[in-house]
């Protein structure tokens, strides 16, 4: 579990980012953090990998205060994603890039190269080619693959389909989504409404370095009120379930009107309509 408790942090002393940051991530569960420009999101995401230390409150991970967790403890419990994958990747072949995070904790050994082969083919990679060769996408992924080699139980990822066309796009989060399903816990920042709405179960909305609501992926993308203090859109699947309630109030009692996700929403319609042309 990751808790922030009345966290304040800054990059200087004179500019304040975060101002008060209180929220709890239960193991297992994929959350999404959505604000502008400046809300703190990436902020906070340097707390939880230790990347930052808070100025006051506290930020734990399995019950246990960052400041009192060595660097090499907290890259075995949490995986971070850059947003550019360029800050992220230094080595001068791919399979060298997936073998550096077991070379940095010390863990390498045979069982950490088959892992890294295992990775290779998985991911569809050259072991040999030159990260720096690769194209934006392929970049960004061999960043993802580095984390996902290593299997730490918690990921971050800041922006993770940032410059990705939409395959690109649609590969990086189904192997998210599947880490998800084995059990890691997801925290993700995304502007793109739409991939949050896809994927995040619950999200946490942040504005001026502050959390200013949070709840069910649905419920927060619903509530317009809400999404207008962080200056945010929501996507057109929660205009089409508005519309749909509106239209047809006694789909607001079906599992139509408690969907969570694109994918629940999906399902939901496909119950509803499919028992309706059964009878």
């Amino acid at each position: 579990m990751i808790e922030f408790r009345d966290v304040h942090a800054s990059y200087d002393a004179n500019t304040p980012i975060l101002k008060g940051v209180s929220f709890t991530v239960d193991d297992g569960s994929f959350v999404a953090f959505v604000g502008t420009n400046g809300a703190g999101k990436s902020t906070t995401m340097r707390l939880v990998n230790g990347l930052l230390k808070p100025e006051s409150g506290t930020v734990l991970i399995d019950g246990v205060p960052t400041t009192e967790l060595k660097t090499s403890e907290l890259a075995r419990r949490v995986g971070f994603l850059f947003q550019n994958p360029d800050s992220q990747i230094c080595c001068n072949s791919v399979r060298e890039e997936l073998l550096f995070g077991f070379r940095a904790l010390g863990q390498l050994d045979d069982a950490a190269r088959a892992r890294v082969e295992e990775i290779i083919e998985e991911f569809g990679f050259n072991g040999d080619d030159d990260p720096f060769l690769l194209n934006r996408g392929t970049r960004q992924l061999l960043a993802l693959a580095s984390i996902v080699v290593l299997g730490t139980p918690v990921i971050v990822l800041d922006e993770p389909t940032t410059g990705l066309d939409f395959r690109e796009c649609v590969k990086v989060m189904q192997i998210i989504k599947r880490l998800h399903e084995e059990g890691t816990t997801v925290i993700m920042v995304c502007h793109d409404m739409e991939v949050v709405a896809d994927f995040a179960e619950h999200v946490i909305v942040m504005n001026d370095g502050r959390v200013v609501g949070e709840g069910p992926t649905f419920d927060v993308l619903r509530n317009r009120s809400l999404l207008a203090k962080a200056s945010l859109i929501p996507p057109q699947v929660v205009d089409v379930s508005i519309a749909l309630a509106f239209m047809r109030p006694d789909l607001a009692k079906t599992p139509i009107g408690s969907a969570n996700t694109l994918d629940e929403m999906c399902e939901a319609v496909s119950e509803v309509y499919c028992a309706k042309h059964s009878r």
